[in-house]
């Protein structure tokens, strides 16, 4: 484990600035992307955009986070850095997140491997020779995680080394401390500014599916998935949801190459929810700096470059090729 990988600028102190900073004003490239739309087997679709190089490149491939999309800081940060390496790199779009509303009668959560097994195992029927690093940040790379903790061995046919980045590794501990204090005021707000719209639009199509009412008057994390995201995607209730859909149990079970990193001083996840050495498998390299927020890693003068992540990660990634 390495605690000194990142150290945040003077300029930019406490968890809340290196999170909130970074989203909004350091300076993230501009990507030109192509896109290609995917039709799914519930005759839903995910939108993809890619990076293009020669078909034998490595591809690396992106799990946007809540709410996120191809155009997320850290996704135009990490897309940039593929091509300047002259790989290839792809984003796919959870339902709803690519600028179209779904079809189907679902949305996405933090616990839907199901969709990344279909994702990873349509790339590998278009590419199948081509190395594949699978990498997720925040709610993408909470499934990243469980994914890799279900496949076990299988994984190894299928990508050849991963990363998750900003994790909720443990979903009961995000889903309390996002709820309360200044999180909740901030962070959680600004989410199910856009989550209740687009479970409210399902929901005009879909009626049966939950309470629109008990969803509209809905002002945190536990009362947006206790009625909606776990009656529609087959949960008890928001508990039973953050309990299956958490990767950290699963993370002694990853059988690839794989990265973790995770900002000790993150808002989203308390520090004492961070996994232990003993606690994942050997191929598991954790990366816990002391600073760098929420998917934030901000570094250089203000207001700041994002290059210290896809330096990291195309870093680990190159051990494997």
């Amino acid at each position: 484990m390495n605690d000194l990988d990142y150290r945040a600028p003077r300029w930019l102190p406490g968890s809340h600035l290196q999170t909130i900073i970074p989203a909004l004003i350091s300076k993230a490239p501009q990507v030109g992307y192509r896109r290609e739309r995917w039709d799914t087997p519930d005759h839903d679709f995910i939108d993809i955009d890619w990076v293009d190089a020669d078909y034998d490149a490595p591809l690396m491939v992106l799990l946007h986070g809540l709410e996120g999309s191809s155009q997320s800081h850290y996704a135009r940060a990490l897309m940039a850095r593929v091509r300047q390496l002259g790989w290839r790199g792809c984003v796919p779009h959870f339902r709803g997140c690519s600028g179209e509303p779904n079809r189907a009668p679902r949305a996405y959560h933090a616990g839907d491997t199901a969709e990344v097994e279909w994702i990873i195992s349509q790339l590998r029927r278009h590419h199948p020779a081509a190395p594949l690093m699978l990498c997720g940040v925040s709610l993408g790379g909470n499934q990243v995680l469980k994914w890799l903790g279900e496949q076990g061995q299988h994984a190894q046919d299928k990508i050849t080394a991963a990363a998750g980045i900003s994790a909720p590794l443990d979903l009961l501990a995000a889903g309390e401390v996002l709820d309360r204090g200044i999180n909740r005021h901030v962070y959680t707000r600004e989410f199910l500014r856009t989550l209740k719209p687009k479970a409210l639009n399902t929901l005009q199509r879909f009626p049966l599916l939950a309470d629109a009412d008990v969803i509209s008057k809905a002002n945190s994390f536990k009362e947006f998935d206790r009625f909606f995201t776990a009656p529609v995607h087959g949960y008890v209730d928001h508990n039973d949801y953050w309990r299956r859909a958490s990767s950290k149990p699963g993370l002694r079970n990853i059988a690839v190459p794989t990265l973790v990193i995770n900002a000790r001083n993150d808002p989203f996840l308390p520090e004492a929810a961070l996994p232990q050495q003993h606690e994942v498998a050997d191929c598991v390299e954790l990366c816990f700096p002391q600073q760098g927020g929420h998917v934030g890693f901000a570094q250089g003068a203000f207001p700041g470059n994002l290059e210290w992540l896809p330096n990291k990660l195309t870093h680990f990634f190159q051990r494997y090729l």
